[in-house]
């Protein structure tokens, strides 16, 4: 079958990667037009007719801002797909853009299949109608999210989470070796995870690294994007400060603890059992639009709130500065803090269910 993928964030890249390689098992003749990242294109072989990078925008006035550019992008998807009349769009996340794209697939006759759902259980509940409207396929990877789905009449497949996936997939790893290949010292590794946009780095990364007077044992290691050059770090780089790219994980896994901007990062970094302080902090209008239009949520972390429970510190906003990165990073380096936290991974892992979510999702898309 022809395939037509969209993913428009880093996230969506790494899993539509995942799903492609599952349906290229389980569908022989399997052919791929897709939107994306540079994972996605290592399994095609080819480049995404649009890169993630171009689309990603954060925050309401960020995305006003740039209204034209996406309004342009639609236009154009909308004329792609109708050139290519594949048999199948599948939609990753992406809500803004995908949905638009869903109502005009379905009046085409192309069947939709909506990978990883966006989260109306936070905001825009009302999307839904839209979901029950253009959808013929929902595939959620929340445990929750089924059935929120349920509550409005949409029969969605909860396939399991991913990132389980890619997690249960990596070899072991020499910590020791990992920081000579990278020219790191020998000090233990605190992570920055400061997210994948370069206005969103550049804040994030000013606030994580004013700690670094307070734990001078330690070395600060940055977590680069993959759609962000090397050249944009080296502004926060000195002698206790480094960079990897494309290495994410591999940091993570060799690391003591780490400061994670809030979004999957969290998941990720839960799953690979590394301690971590979530951080958050938006511009001041983004904010005060964003806490009223999203729902009355305890937790902003996917770790908080698949467990339903503060499982790990959120800092967000006005709450995200020196005093209290200072203090929750001690917290959770030594003693009881790190232990609970640890010990609540074990729990979160096993409310994801098992492995093999690509390969649920891939026997659903291919085999309806």
């Amino acid at each position: 079958m022809k395939y037509y993928i969209i993913a428009g964030e880093a996230s969506g890249d790494l899993h539509a990667s995942n799903l492609m390689r599952s349906l290229q098992k389980k569908d022989s003749k399997a052919e791929f037009r897709f939107w994306g990242g540079d994972l996605m294109e290592e399994v095609a072989g080819f480049p995404p007719v649009k890169h993630y990078r171009d689309l990603a925008f954060m925050g309401f006035l960020e995305v006003a801002q740039n209204l034209r550019t996406i309004f342009k992008n639609i236009k154009f998807c909308k004329q792609d797909l109708k050139l290519n009349n594949p048999d199948v769009l599948i939609l990753v996340d992406y809500p803004g853009f995908n949905l638009r794209i869903a109502e005009f697939a379905k009046s085409l006759g192309i069947k939709v299949i909506y990978y990883i759902s966006p989260q109306l259980w936070a905001w825009k509940e009302g999307r839904v109608e839209k979901i029950k409207k253009f959808v013929d396929e929902m595939l959620v990877i929340l445990p929750f999210e089924k059935d929120f789905y349920k509550g409005h009449d949409v029969d969605a497949h909860f396939v399991g989470h991913p990132l389980l996936d890619a997690v249960s997939d990596l070899k072991a790893i020499d910590i020791e070796k990992f920081k000579t290949e990278n020219n790191l010292n020998e000090k233990q590794i605190i992570a920055l995870l400061p997210g994948s946009r370069e206005q969103e780095v550049a804040k994030m990364l000013e606030l994580m690294l004013s700690v670094r007077p307070h734990f001078k044992d330690y070395q600060f290691v940055i977590a680069g994007a993959p759609g962000l050059s090397k050249e944009f770090y080296q502004n926060f780089v000195d002698e206790n400060v480094h960079f990897v790219s494309n290495k994410t994980y591999d940091l993570l896994r060799c690391s003591k603890a780490a400061l994670v901007t809030s979004g999957t990062a969290t998941l990720e970094t839960a799953l690979l059992n590394i301690p971590q302080v979530v951080c958050y902090r938006s511009s001041r209008i983004s904010y005060e639009i964003g806490k009223r239009v999203v729902k009355d949520l305890k937790y902003i972390s996917l770790v908080n709130l698949i467990m339903d429970a503060e499982i790990v510190t959120e800092l967000i906003q006005s709450d995200l500065n020196s005093k209290n990165l200072i203090k929750e990073l001690n917290l959770i380096l030594e003693g009881k803090s790190r232990d609970k936290m640890l010990n609540n991974y074990a729990e979160l892992r096993e409310k994801l269910g098992g492995s093999g979510a690509s390969d649920h999702a891939a026997d659903i898309i291919v085999n309806g």
